[in-house]
């Protein structure tokens, strides 16, 4: 468990800056770098830019000196590193690249408003988890477990659709009723796609899709349910650090609710969670996460557990 920091060498502002990071936790850089003074608007995501005449005087407070290469690969192995895809500047291209492609056959004025909309709903300031790097997460995983031989007959398009839709409408309010978000979500996605002029029976299923997420429960013949059902759940099976930031995520998504109440919600859904036989319900989904989402999960109820406290 270490605070690293690599040589100054990126410009920027007239001069030269270094990456400040950890090699356990964010919770210890962020606590590194308040004792240091480093302001959090430093901080871009998994370390903080820190110029060069912070240098020796963080380095005399405990930062490790490394090289560049040694602190990306040990920011990596922590689990911590934050592809550059999922960083805020990239992630409206990206994602708005992937919407124009589901829809080849509109006009970008047809569908720039729509993306516009879709995009300033997942960045909502109350979303942490539930956020755009959520769903790239998705799409891409959808992607993957298309790849890899996972069939949703004649509705791919209509699965990446959900895939846009289902948290598009997201208030992290304990107080609504169970399965509002995505009825509303589901609600928003008919209209939406209606306007462009999506046939009815592929809007049908987009909207049955986005409902399905309040339960990830889909019937074992419904093979697309299953495929967008896994991929929102993909984050469960992650390492153990991408677990952690997920875990810290979703507290903050609800950080207006006390922390008994918390406890109590998330250890009923985590336990619900390991009471899914199946947890994934596509073979490649199972593969693939179910190891490590049952480990990750069993952990959490049970921070102590050996398997969590060794890595």
């Amino acid at each position: 468990m270490a605070v690293l920091i690599d040589p100054a060498r990126w410009p920027a502002h007239g001069t030269v800056f270094s990456h400040l990071v950890s090699d356990h936790s964010l919770a210890e850089l962020h606590a590194f770098a308040e004792e240091a003074g480093i302001p959090r608007r430093a901080f871009d995501g998994d370390h903080y830019d820190v110029p060069v005449e912070r240098y020796p005087a963080l380095v005399a407070l405990g930062a490790e000196e490394v090289s560049g290469a040694e602190l990306v690969r040990r920011l990596v192995a922590s689990g911590l590193r934050i592809p550059a895809s999922h960083r805020p500047g990239k992630l409206d291209k990206i994602l708005t690249q992937r919407f124009n492609r589901l829809l080849p056959g509109h006009s970008p004025l047809e569908r720039e408003p729509v993306v516009a909309d879709l995009l300033a709903r997942w960045s909502e300031p109350h979303r942490h988890y539930h956020d755009r790097s959520h769903l790239l997460a998705v799409l891409k995983s959808v992607d993957l477990l298309l790849r890899q031989g996972e069939d949703c007959g004649r509705w791919d398009r209509a699965v990446k659709l959900a895939a846009w839709f289902h948290d598009a409408v997201y208030r992290g309010d304990p107080g609504r009723p169970p399965g509002q978000d995505e009825e509303d979500s589901a609600v928003l996605a008919e209209t939406v796609l209606s306007d462009l002029g999506l046939p009815d029976p592929e809007i049908a299923e987009t909207a049955r899709l986005v409902r399905l997420t309040t339960t990830h429960d889909p019937d074992p013949l419904d093979r697309s349910g299953a495929v967008l059902s896994d991929a929102d759940l993909e984050v469960l099976g992650r390492g153990r650090g991408d677990y952690a930031r997920y875990l810290a995520a979703v507290r903050k998504d609800f950080s207006h609710v006390p922390d008994d109440a918390f406890a109590a919600g998330r250890a009923a859904v985590v336990q619900s969670l390991l009471d899914a036989d199946p947890l994934y319900r596509t073979a490649t989904g199972h593969r693939m996460w179910d190891g490590a989402a049952r480990r990750n999960l069993s952990a959490e109820l049970h921070p102590t557990s050996r398997w969590w406290s060794r890595r």
